[in-house]
């Protein structure tokens, strides 16, 4: 059969598109990126972002082209990813003092993703603290929200111990980023701040629904411990505004995580009592919420729940995309020796929002040592870990039963020697 001109340029455009896929005559093909933060050591805190190519038919992960790529910053953390996959930005945490206190030099890394999801650096950022130790992006990819440890410095808020969250707008066509000025708040000079005050001890924080923006702060004045939840209301313009429920307390000690689950519900991990050394003594609970008017959190029923019971130190939650009907929590230790040291335990969610341990399915699932972070592909087929001792883990998700299970090329993928997170191109939790 002949083809004509239109028909030849036609096939080669297929082919061109296919191979930057990596797609092969055989099958197989890439349903993503994922990129893995880290440092190369502890002394130096040099930054590394590992890349990968998420396969589709075996989940299993080989390196994009060129990486490790240079976070261009120090000590990165979390990953974000703008919707539609174009830019990843990369929090560079800085550097600290012997006592922890940071040195101010943090800063955003933005990079453009190629088709091979290669990443190309583009520009740096500062907050104006130069503290960030995390940051979300709402739904349509409009504004990236960047949280500081600590408000800038010789402010109120610093001599308070508070912390706040930078707003940024995107543009559009660069995804470059510009600080959003706090339209509500002025200071002692009668001029708007850049930023929008929040607790004490900001760790983490989740964008819900695009209408809700939740911080998670450590209230820990001799060393109490007291976790909340601060609520902020995204409104036009990036503007972040107070809402009518104020800080919301639990009564919990000691949350590690907060997530989102469904379009109206929320997850938080709590470690629980720890012992004189700071291990847990438990296995944790879960809390879950639907979020309600005003950023209202509303405790399902039965909330919280008890961790599996061997696990401890549960330190992230996520919901699969598809159908969501399971909870997975991922836990950095354990009190049995004949079960995984880091595991993932996995729930099942009835119609009330509770959450019940999967039984007989080798429920809680081995990962890789210390767990630091969890997603799922943009297939819903599989879930990853980052691990602290600078491994991947991959696990087929099971959607009929919630099970997980090994790849089938092996679970385990080399990352950067210290990974802090991980995030993919495509659905990300």
């Amino acid at each position: 059969m002949k083809l004509n001109r239109i028909g030849r340029v036609s096939m080669a455009l297929a082919a061109s598109v296919a191979l930057g896929l990596g797609m092969t005559a055989c099958g197989g093909g890439t349903i993503g990126f994922m990129w893995v933060t880290g440092t190369t050591s502890t002394a130096t805190m040099a930054s590394s972002i590992v890349g990968y190519k998420i396969d589709n038919f075996t989940g299993n992960l080989t390196n994009i082209p060129k990486s490790p790529f240079n976070s261009v910053g120090v000590n990165p953390g979390v990953p974000i990813v703008r919707t539609g996959g174009r830019y990843v930005y990369v929090v560079n945490k800085g550097t600290f003092q012997a006592d922890g206190t940071s040195n101010r030099d943090g800063n955003i890394s933005e990079f453009l993703v190629g088709g091979d999801g290669t990443l190309t650096f583009e520009e740096n950022y500062s907050t104006p603290a130069g503290t960030p130790v995390w940051a979300a992006i709402d739904n349509s990819g409009t504004y990236l929200y960047v949280l500081d440890s600590l408000a800038p410095d010789g402010t109120s808020y610093a001599t308070n111990k508070q912390g706040d969250v930078t707003v940024f707008s995107i543009a559009g066509d660069t995804g470059r980023l510009s600080i959003v000025t706090n339209q509500q708040v002025k200071d002692a000079n009668d001029i708007n701040i850049n930023f929008f005050p929040v607790g004490q001890t900001p760790s983490m924080m989740r964008v819900q629904a695009s209408s809700c923006l939740f911080i998670l702060d450590k209230n820990t004045p001799q060393d109490a411990h007291n976790t909340y939840v601060f609520p902020y209301q995204i409104a036009g313009g990036g503007q972040l505004t107070t809402t009518v429920s104020g800080n919301i307390f639990t009564g919990a000690k000691n949350f590690s995580s907060i997530t989102n689950g469904s379009a109206s519900s929320l997850y938080l991990t709590e470690i629980g009592p720890t012992d004189a050394s700071g291990n847990a003594t438990g296995a944790g609970q879960i809390y879950a919420y639907n979020v309600g008017t005003n950023c209202a959190l509303n405790a399902v029923v039965n909330s919280p729940f008890n961790n599996v019971a061997t696990a401890r130190n549960p330190v992230w939650t996520l919901t699969e995309g598809r159908n969501g009907k399971f909870v997975y929590v991922l836990n950095q230790s354990n009190n049995d020796a004949s079960q995984p040291n880091s595991s993932i335990s996995a729930f099942s969610i009835d119609a009330n929002g509770n959450l019940t341990p999967l039984a007989g399915q080798n429920n809680p699932f081995a990962v890789g040592s210390g767990p630091t972070c969890m997603v799922e592909d943009p297939t819903n087929k599989y879930l990853y870990t980052s691990n602290a001792d600078g491994t991947v883990t991959g696990l087929a998700l099971n959607l009929s039963d919630g099970s997980l299970g090994p790849l089938q090329h092996g679970s385990n993928f080399t990352a950067v020697t210290h990974a802090s997170c991980l995030a993919v191109s495509g659905a990300t939790s």
